[in-house]
């Protein structure tokens, strides 16, 4: 294997430059709102200058700290790993084993594009100390991205390093490439308009006024909107509709900027998505990482018919939050089963689901009613009589159990368990037994008066775990999924066998 170095693109130094001063932008923007841009001109002295230079110093300094990252950054095979090296006045080493590295993620960013680049992040299989991305080349070529996934590919199939032959080497890294899914504009469109963008726009909103918090005139404000509501319901009423449809057309962009032409396809054991206008992304996930598959489907789209697959992915960096993934955002459910047998070919996808008793039903709301009632009661007791409206959480609440309790029921098939409820999204789960990290029975005083009980797994999701449960499931089939669950105990024939001979 080459040990030749290698270096990034200097496009690198300028990505770090705008990446840093992202980050800084706000306190930045907040001093200098504050300093008044460093005092009037007209003052005629030096002073009024100080703080602009200080400003320049800041951006000069972050201009130069990009260029001296790039400078001193280069990266090469050696021994069947990737070998990076990095730093100024410490002088830093990083060795990773390309069979410890599970997937090479690529993201294409406005400053690529041009240049036809790639930023490559390197997924292993634990995560890094900080738990984010291994390795990551901020900008090469394609090629050199490609170069690297070559050499991974021969260290991990034991390939010589003599092999020059440009036909052989082709065909070490050669895949089947599978087009599997690929999601249509009118989808598209439908997962920007009911992706709930509209809290994040507000979220953000919030953040940004909280940093100026100091200079925003509250007090004005408040007196504005005072005057503003005497004008009357219908007035107000109206203002609120623009001010949430405007929200709601900035998160249909920014959804429809982030899964512009989401594809999948699968390549080998992996599945490749790709998706983004600005910025293209193109996730590797290793099908020996997933986990479980669920299928979501929230009540709004659950009418329409659509619903969105989610995989749970073991290891990962929490930088990429990618421990779960939505591989399917929005599809029709008729359309899920056709897609997912191509990736996971020995997925049951309809199962024979068994439902939990009727005698647990009232397990579903009876809970809420403990905290309902005191509720209504201080309501109605300081907004009478309009408080008399909160009676209605009564049968909303037992509705909403009923709903609960038609929803929850598993499945046993062969070496995979399916679990499906409901909290306010109905939920599918398929998870192999393999994948399952543990299980755990649990019955409170009521329930084993009802014998019933409530089973949660747990596998394993990013960093951490996913817990799956299904409540107030009867008792023996609660018990027929830990016996399912349980390795198997070596039959008395099976022990002999295995004892030496004298």
């Amino acid at each position: 294997m080459s040990n030749e170095r290698y270096k990034l693109h200097p496009i690198s130094a300028v990505i770090h430059f705008v990446k840093v001063l992202k980050e800084m932008i706000l306190p930045l923007i907040v001093v200098v709102v504050v300093n008044g841009f460093g005092g009037s001109a007209d003052s005629g002295g030096w002073s009024s200058y100080i703080t602009y230079g200080i400003y320049g110093v800041v951006l000069v300094f972050l201009l130069v700290s990009g260029i001296i990252k790039w400078k001193r950054f280069s990266y090469w095979f050696e021994e069947e790993e990737l070998r990076i090296e990095y730093g100024l006045f410490v002088k830093k080493k990083r060795y990773i084993p390309f069979e410890r590295i599970q997937s090479l993620n690529y993201t294409e960013g406005i400053f690529h594009r041009p240049f036809g680049l790639v930023k490559v992040k390197v997924e292993t299989a634990g995560g890094g100390p900080t738990k984010e991305a291994e390795a990551e080349l901020t900008a090469i070529t394609k090629e050199a991205a490609d170069q690297i996934k070559k050499e991974m590919i021969r260290a991990k199939n034991k390939q010589p390093v003599e092999m020059d032959n440009e036909v052989e080497v082709q065909e070490v890294v050669k895949e089947q490439k599978r087009p599997v899914f690929k999601m249509s504009m009118k989808d598209l469109f439908v997962l920007a308009s009911t992706s709930g963008g509209v809290g994040v726009f507000f979220s953000g909103l919030a953040v940004f006024a909280s940093q100026f918090s100091n200079v925003i005139p509250y007090d004005i404000i408040y007196d504005e909107i005072v005057v503003f509501i005497r004008f009357g319901a219908l007035i107000v009423a109206l203002a609120i509709f623009l001010v949430l449809l405007v929200a709601w057309i900035v998160s249909v962009v920014i959804t429809l900027i982030n899964y512009y032409d989401f594809t999948i396809r699968v390549e080998d054991n992996e599945i490749i998505i790709t998706r983004g206008l600005l910025e293209k992304k193109k996730i590797t996930l290793p099908l020996s990482r997933i986990q479980g598959v669920r299928v979501v489907e929230n009540p709004l789209r659950q009418l329409t018919g659509y619903a969105t697959v989610i995989v749970d992915s073991a290891g990962g960096s929490l930088a990429e939050k990618d421990e779960k993934i939505r591989i399917l955002p929005l599809v029709k459910k008729s359309k899920i089963n056709p897609v997912l047998e191509q990736i996971f070919m020995d997925l049951h996808l309809e199962p024979s689901f068994t439902k939990v008793p009727k005698r647990s039903r009232k397990f579903f709301y009876r809970l809420d009613f403990l905290w309902i009632i005191p509720i209504a009661a201080a309501v109605i007791y300081f907004f009478y009589p309009y408080g008399l409206l909160s009676l209605l959480l009564f049968p909303l609440s037992f509705l909403f159990g009923i709903w609960q309790h038609r929803t929850a029921a598993y499945a046993v098939e062969g070496q995979q368990l399916v679990m499906r409820y409901r909290i306010f999204s109905k939920v599918t789960v398929w998870m192999e037994k393999r994948r399952i990290q543990s299980m755990t029975e649990r019955a409170t005083y009521f329930q084993k008066k009802k014998n019933v009980s409530t089973i949660i797994t747990t596998i394993k999701s990013g960093v951490g775990g996913a817990i799956t449960t299904v409540p107030h499931l009867d008792k023996a089939d609660a018990e027929k999924i830990l016996n399912w669950y349980e390795p198997m105990k070596p039959t008395k024939m099976q022990i002999e066998k295995e004892q030496p001979l004298n």
